[in-house]
């Protein structure tokens, strides 16, 4: 089984780059390895394993071949298709206690039959109507078969409650999301997420993000010894030309150059 885009379909090759989890994703691995990352913990998927990325949370995903090799899947639940499912199969729901991004799933028999099950879909591109929708459902019954309190999770369809926005936003500073995304999950419009934030932290959001970003990258190169490579990612910056541009306007020296210093 190949990686492929799947246009047109919630069979799918990448979540978005974005660090916004926009929907319910199932994701099992075939070959090599995929770590996904919250803000708080690192949860390792190896070959035969499979979880649930949460949706309207943060994260990042990376990827690792094993013996020069990677394979997965990857599926979308959208809440238009799992409100059908909910409709047409009457599944009791009770509350779901875990707070995690990232929900492990156990694997079982029936999971490895249907993974290969997908392999002539992947031979043609894409999954085409109505077998998209026919595919998700095979899948959703044999997770919900194993693990019924997922109920709980994929048919609660709330929008996200007002949260401590200090708490929120030293958590999850590093992750690379518009200010929208961030009211959005903070519970708050966007005119009150800034009216909020200006209180708190006396800046606007994209002027305070980005001088956090860049004190952790000062104390990382300066007392952890990292490179700029190694940190660039992770603090939300896209590029490292751009990482080394701001940190050298904030501080008047390039990061390759505190890098040096210190490894000196």
């Amino acid at each position: 089984m190949k990686e492929r885009a799947t246009a047109g379909s919630y069979l799918i090759d990448e979540i978005s780059p974005e660090h916004f989890i926009g929907e319910h994703y199932f994701i099992y691995v075939i070959k090599g390895i995929v770590t996904l990352y919250d803000g708080y913990k690192y949860m390792e998927l190896q070959a035969g394993e499979c979880g649930i990325a949460r949706k309207n949370r943060l994260g990042r995903y990376f990827k690792r071949k094993v013996n020069n090799e990677l394979e997965k899947v990857i599926l979308a639940f959208d809440a238009p298709f799992l409100k059908r499912f909910q409709e047409r199969h009457q599944l009791p729901v009770a509350p779901f206690h875990s707070t995690e991004t990232f929900i492990p799933f156990p694997g079982n028999d029936l999971l490895p039959a249907y993974i290969y099950s997908l392999t002539p879909y992947y031979a043609h591109g894409q999954i085409e109507e109505p077998f998209s929708d026919l595919k998700r459902e095979e899948l959703l019954l044999i997770l919900l078969r194993t693990q019924p309190e997922l109920a709980g999770l994929l048919f609660d369809y709330r929008m996200p409650e007002k949260v401590n926005l200090e708490a929120f936003m030293m958590r999850n500073y590093k992750f690379n999301v518009s200010t929208e995304r961030f009211a959005f999950l903070t519970g708050r419009s966007l005119s009150a997420f800034k009216r909020d934030f200006k209180t708190l932290f006396g800046e606007t959001p994209n002027r305070w993000l980005i001088v956090r970003r860049l004190k952790e990258a000062h104390f990382l190169l300066e007392k952890e010894g990292k490179k700029p490579s190694e940190i660039y990612l992770d603090l939300g910056f896209e590029t490292l030309s751009h990482f080394s541009f701001a940190f050298k306007k904030h501080f008047g020296l390039a990061p390759t150059a505190l890098a040096k210093n210190s490894a000196g």
